[in-house]
């Protein structure tokens, strides 16, 4: 259960990240989080009022608050840096984000096998190279690979927090729904200050209301993504759901190769068969 859930992760993050940079070069990257996720908190609102949800709130939620205060930083830096340089490279790195949450559970004293363990590095070193990261080039690249960094350690922080903000079903949905509110939140008061920088928030030909389901896909998605993840974490080692769901650069490279022709070359296409080696050796400890 551990394995398919947090692969699930993996597939609907990498989508998400996928069509977030796709958009993010057409429109700003706050807003662009910012509407995704006010999508995603209208839909998870309906569905907490249609369960009940609001009856399992308790002290847990704060860590669902924690977790929606990291998520727009990391997202709005993640999708600049998918805008500025190839989704092939600068994805692979936030594969680094797994280093939070597999610290959390070897300080809670988990400890993988040998076998895991022999995944672990294999899973990771091939989602690096499934990029075939380029740490050389033009300072838009530089800018990008710090970018992504300061998303890596939003994320995972994420990743931690969000594991631990339910016991339920029930309270999954609530905890993300109070995350999704934070996020909002968040991101509507850096929409707000950005106007009154006079930094665009729109294209001048105003809003593009042909991408709202893209939109609406990658809240929704991101969404179904942290909820999976909580679902991995809680039955089955950290350790292992995080590295697993940590492969959703290897689905947003596929994605980019597929839909943006980008070219995989031998490091990448290495990095991607290691990949799928770690996963295999993860999921079926």
């Amino acid at each position: 259960m551990t394995a398919f859930f947090a692969l699930a992760t993996s597939l609907l993050w990498g989508l998400a990240d996928f069509g977030g940079g796709v958009l993010t070069r057409r429109l700003p990257a706050l807003t662009v989080v910012v509407v995704s996720q006010v999508i995603a908190a209208a839909v998870l609102g309906a569905i907490v009022v249609a369960t009940g949800g609001w009856s399992e709130a308790g002290p847990r939620l704060w860590f669902a608050f924690a977790a929606g205060l990291a998520g727009p930083v990391a997202l709005i830096c993640f999708y600049k840096a998918l805008a500025l340089g190839p989704m092939g490279v600068v994805s692979p790195l936030g594969t680094l984000s797994v280093a939070v949450p597999v610290g959390v559970g070897l300080f809670l004293g988990e400890r993988p096998g040998l076998t895991q363990a022999a995944g672990i590095a294999v899973a990771v070193t091939g989602v690096i190279l499934a990029g075939g990261p380029q740490l050389r080039g033009a300072p838009v690249q530089r800018r990008a690979i710090v970018l992504t960094l300061i998303a890596a350690l939003g994320f995972g922080t994420v990743f931690a927090l969000i594991a631990e903000a339910s016991t339920s079903v029930t309270g999954l949905f609530l905890a993300l729904f109070v995350q999704r509110l934070v996020n909002v939140a968040v991101g509507g008061a850096a929409l707000y200050v950005s106007v009154k920088r006079g930094t665009p928030t729109l294209p001048t030909t105003g809003f593009p209301w042909s991408s709202l389901p893209a939109l609406a896909f990658i809240g929704l998605a991101d969404v179904a993504a942290n909820g999976t993840y909580s679902v991995a974490a809680q039955h089955g080692p950290v350790t292992v759901a995080a590295v697993l769901a940590s492969l959703y650069p290897v689905v947003t490279a596929l994605a980019a190769r597929g839909f943006l022709s980008e070219r995989l070359r031998a490091l990448q296409a290495t990095g991607a068969g290691l990949a799928l080696i770690g996963t295999l050796l993860l999921a079926t400890t």
